[in-house]
């Protein structure tokens, strides 16, 4: 009997294992690392392997599984927790008692999640004397850990990073400053749980000085006396049970204030506007209905009342933003979301008829001052349409946008231009200003169909808007046309004030329902 619980434990396990990407055995062994020996840590291949080592140092067993369970519900893989019996509430509720997690750890995890690799790559720039001479590309996680071998951040001095984030993004700098006052807010305790070996060492404190010229690192000393020792030491040893919960607390608020509310009544209306047909010299859009569809479902499954609307023309466009505009059910929605799929020009897409309206005026209607009901509150628009010239590919493709002999709109207006000056509006453009986008006639466009999978794939793990977007550029700039000469690359513009994100529904991504 005991032989076949243990074998259907370890069969979760294997389960578990099989639906975490590289990324994610990453973000394991990182939460981890005040946990088990480093040494170890750096052959881990698989989360079976921090399985293993988890369960040898006794952290992991089966009738003990929280630890795996808090590890997931930190890596935002909520939809693995029942697999061990969980729900992400549940965990929740037993975090204060039993959390494992260092609120240092936590931290670090968190402000690794919130850097771009625009950031990594100043952040590096910027630490390019504290590092090795020779080394491969590094991820904000392993810079971390670098920083910390080299005793340049420890759970007692996180000065660099505050220099470092006030440089690169303010914004970062929250992040650490929640830490700070959790930890003066609770007094540090000695630790009643075994030191685990660690190999990371200590070699000197850095400090980073800033001029309009330069930003330099330099070290300010090599050496440092027992007592600084000994509590840089104590950082990477077990940490207290009753401070996580506590840190995790502070850390729900900071983002209670810095999320959109997203838990009224209704999520908000969506609407889809699918240009298929033109009039005049305009090709008609195969395809586009895939898209149109596709971004029903998606949006739907998201919680949006959708509403589709097709082969408009221009004045039917402007006309049924000012209809969407005076709607007083707004004001009991959590936001606004319009897609609109047709051909275009730089700032503009076409109506039916192959009359140009501009994005901005379309998005002005939903200014608070043009729609009170909305204000303060987060208004997405995606457009995808061609913002630029057409140009030549092949039969597969087709690009949205007019053809050579017609004319081009004289005035060239970027994304950022294209969005009003007030706050909460955010404008996904399927391409950057003056070039084409393409779609597959049968499969769609490439931009709808990438930011539908990033969706699915990312909002069930607590993901942000603009963090999706980030995979959506990813994702399309790889793409490449049967030739290998065609790309695309999409750009978001942004006047958010906080962290857009959707709550996680109860229901499968539509990709998985049957």
């Amino acid at each position: 009997m005991e032989a076949d619980v243990s074998l259907k434990f370890r069969q979760q396990l294997l389960l578990i294992d099989e639906n975490l990407v590289a990324e994610d055995v990453a973000a394991l062994k990182f939460l981890c690392t005040d946990l088990l020996p480093f040494r170890k840590l750096e052959s881990v291949k698989s989360a079976v392997d921090i399985f293993q080592l988890l369960m040898a140092e006794e952290y992991l067993n089966e009738e003990d599984t929280f630890l795996l369970a808090e590890l997931l519900y930190r890596i935002k893989c909520h939809s693995l927790l029942k697999k061990l019996g969980y729900t992400k509430e549940k965990v929740q509720e037993c975090l204060h008692e039993k959390g494992r997690v260092s609120p240092y750890r936590q931290m670090l995890y968190e402000l690794s999640e919130n850097i771009t690799n625009e950031m990594l790559k100043d952040i590096i720039f910027l630490l390019q004397n504290c590092l090795p001479k020779r080394r491969i590309p590094l991820s904000a996680l392993e810079l971390l850990i670098l920083l910390e071998k080299q005793g340049l951040l420890t759970e007692n001095n996180v000065q660099l990073l505050e220099e470092v984030c006030m440089n690169v993004s303010p914004d970062l700098l929250e992040t650490v400053n929640c830490y700070k006052r959790a930890k003066v807010s609770f007094p540090q305790q000695e630790n009643t749980l075994p030191v685990k070996e660690s190999s990371l060492s200590h070699t000197g404190d850095f400090r980073v000085f800033t001029s309009p010229q330069e930003t330099a690192i330099k070290s300010v000393g090599s050496n440092i006396n027992d007592n600084k020792a000994a509590n840089l030491t104590q950082g990477f040893s077990d940490m207290n049970l009753e401070l996580p919960g506590e840190f995790s607390n502070v850390e729900n608020e900071s983002k209670k204030m810095t999320s959109y509310k997203m838990d009224g009544p209704h999520r908000g209306f969506c609407l889809v506007i699918n240009n298929v047909n033109f009039d005049k010299s305009l090709q008609k859009r195969k395809g586009s209905c895939r898209d149109a569809g596709e971004l029903e479902r998606v949006f739907t499954w998201l919680g949006l009342d959708v509403r589709t609307y097709t082969d408009l023309t221009s004045q039917e466009i402007k006309d049924l933003m000012r209809t969407w505009q005076h709607l007083q059910d707004h004001k009991d929605r959590d936001c606004f979301i319009c897609c609109i799929l047709s051909h275009g020009e730089s700032g503009a897409i076409y109506g039916k008829d192959e009359e140009l309206v501009s994005i901005r005026m379309i998005m002005s209607h939903f200014t608070a001052k043009q729609c009170p009901q909305l204000a303060e509150k987060p208004k997405l628009f995606f457009i995808q349409a061609c913002q630029g010239k057409e140009i030549q590919c092949p039969v597969y493709v087709e690009a949205d946008a007019r053809i050579p002999d017609l004319s081009f709109m004289q005035q060239s207006i970027s994304p950022s231009e294209s969005i009003p000056e007030e706050a909460d509006f955010l404008l996904g453009m399927a391409t950057i200003d003056g070039y084409v986008s393409f779609r597959h006639i049968q499969q769609g466009a490439w931009y709808i169909q990438a930011l539908c999978s990033k969706l699915q794939l990312l909002v069930p793990r607590g993901e942000d808007i603009l963090s999706i977007l980030t995979e959506v550029n990813e994702d399309v700039g790889r793409r490449v046309d049967r030739l290998g000469t065609k790309k695309q690359m999409p750009q978001p513009a942004y006047t958010l004030r906080r962290k857009f994100i959707f709550p996680i529904p109860r229901d499968p991504p539509p990709s998985q329902q049957h």
